[in-house]
């Protein structure tokens, strides 16, 4: 397993962007599938302790991801991502939000665009996300709820994963 793995994370106050860099020791279909099927996005994309259950995927333009990260006493924050532009292993995006059980918008949280971009190096995967916020404020905020090290705890998630599963 290669152990020099890229992993860029900047944020752009100017351009109100949190833009990460992230490459992965796993070829593009497997890297694809690790983000876009709920299955394995339950294995992952919540930081540790926490835990991600999916309600619903309509992975599709237009379609929505609804599901909820619970923490080991029992809280939980339901979270979704409607998809907007879907390129089948080269990219998507998606507007995601704090909301409730039914996808019912929370207006006291940011909304983030998501544009992920995946790129095969050989026998390694490329992923360059940029996250969008309306306002400098937003930015601000998201940062300050810990966006940073939740991310990164559940990119070391993914590469556990991804781990496993080329073994």
């Amino acid at each position: 397993m290669k152990t020099n793995l890229q992993f860029d994370f900047i944020v752009n106050k100017e351009n109100k962007t949190v833009n990460v860099t992230r490459e992965f020791a796993a070829k593009l279909p497997l890297v694809w599938d690790a983000w876009t099927k709920p299955e394995i996005l339950d294995l992952w994309w919540a930081p540790k302790p926490y835990q991600t259950k999916t309600k619903s995927m309509d992975f599709r333009e237009g379609g929505t991801w609804l599901y909820y990260m619970e923490s080991p006493e029992g809280a939980i924050h339901w979270c979704k991502n409607d998809y907007k532009k879907i390129e089948l292993l080269k990219s998507f995006s998606g507007l995601d939000a704090f909301c409730d059980e039914n996808g019912t918008t929370n207006n006291d949280f940011p909304r983030t665009v998501w544009n992920n971009t995946f790129t095969e190096n050989g026998e390694t995967t490329t992923v360059t996300i940029v996250a969008q916020y309306e306002k400098l404020e937003d930015l601000e905020q998201i940062i300050a709820m810990g966006f940073q090290e939740g991310f990164t705890m559940a990119l070391g998630n993914l590469d556990d994963y991804l781990n496993e599963a080329t073994k």
